[in-house]
């Protein structure tokens, strides 16, 4: 998703390149200003709060803030240390009860300096992140990643076997950041008997909760969001299908699942339910 996870530009898969004559490093790192008021709250205390939020965004990993040391309290010294590949040794912290909570990079390369005296929070460690007075949920918020659905009169068919599990011209076609089209089909244009669905749901933070459905022996062969967030709400309740599990056809072209492309479900934030997600979303 957006700049460096999946396949964005500084991702380790990128599906683009930078026009240059001489290769790139294989590994980019790239830090900016994040110019939004971040804080984060644990066991009821607002443990950092800064206008002067430094992001991360490192290849293969979600976006990290780093705030400064002075506008973050409640660090305990630990005696664990460990390096970062890129920018050295790391000192960590426990923040109240929560241990190895935090870190420091103590020892930068000087083209890092702007790390330097810079504290950022294990995301799961914290009770919650805020943007002014609203939680951010999953990770620190990526400027460059995006959800675009458009609508489209292609013709979209899925098959188990010789059985039509969906058919519709009136499908939506997601895109999103760093991924390849996904395509979202109506409840009124697939056959619910086909449908079984599963327990296990995972967490998206631009879409919001994800159910699941097996379809004949293919497992976990589609999904949904019930109540996406508000904006990617055009796909509320409508059914994607994974093209390597279930054959799928977009103008009787089969789809396969590009490479690079496989998800690691995101779990849901510390304290966060899903009753919980559902009523944020509402």
């Amino acid at each position: 998703m957006g700049l460096s996870w999946q396949q964005g530009p500084l991702g380790a898969k990128a599906v683009g390149r930078f026009l240059t004559p001489e290769p790139l490093p294989e590994r980019l790192l790239f830090a900016e200003p994040l110019r939004r008021r971040m804080r984060v709250r644990l066991a009821g205390e607002w443990v950092a709060d800064s206008e002067d939020v430094v992001l991360l965004h490192e290849p293969g990993r979600y976006p990290v803030a780093y705030f400064p040391r002075d506008d973050v309290t409640g660090l305990e010294e630990e005696t664990r240390t460990t390096n970062h590949r890129d920018l050295g040794a790391t000192a960590w912290f426990a923040v109240g009860a929560a241990k190895h909570a935090a870190w420091q990079h103590i020892d930068l390369p000087a083209h890092a300096k702007v790390l330097e005296d810079r504290i950022a929070f294990a995301w799961r460690a914290m009770d919650a992140f805020y943007e002014e007075d609203e939680r951010i949920l999953g990770h620190a918020a990526d400027p460059y990643h995006r959800v675009d659905i458009r609508q489209t009169s292609r013709h979209l068919v899925v098959r188990d076997g010789d059985r039509v599990v969906a058919d519709t011209k009136r499908p939506l076609a997601l895109y999103e950041s760093g991924f390849a089209p996904r395509w979202y089909v109506p409840r009124e244009d697939v056959d619910a008997s086909a449908l079984k669905h599963v327990e296990g749901e995972t967490f998206c933070p631009y879409k919001g909760l994800a159910s699941y459905y097996d379809i004949g022996d293919r497992k976990r062969a589609a999904w949904s969001y019930p109540e996406a967030w508000a904006e990617s709400a055009e796909i509320s309740d409508w059914v994607s299908f994974e093209p390597d599990v279930v054959d799928v056809y977009l103008d009787d072209r089969k789809l396969a699942l590009e490479p690079g492309q496989a998800v690691s479900p995101h779990g849901v934030d510390r304290g966060l339910t899903p009753d919980e997600i559902k009523e944020q979303q509402r």
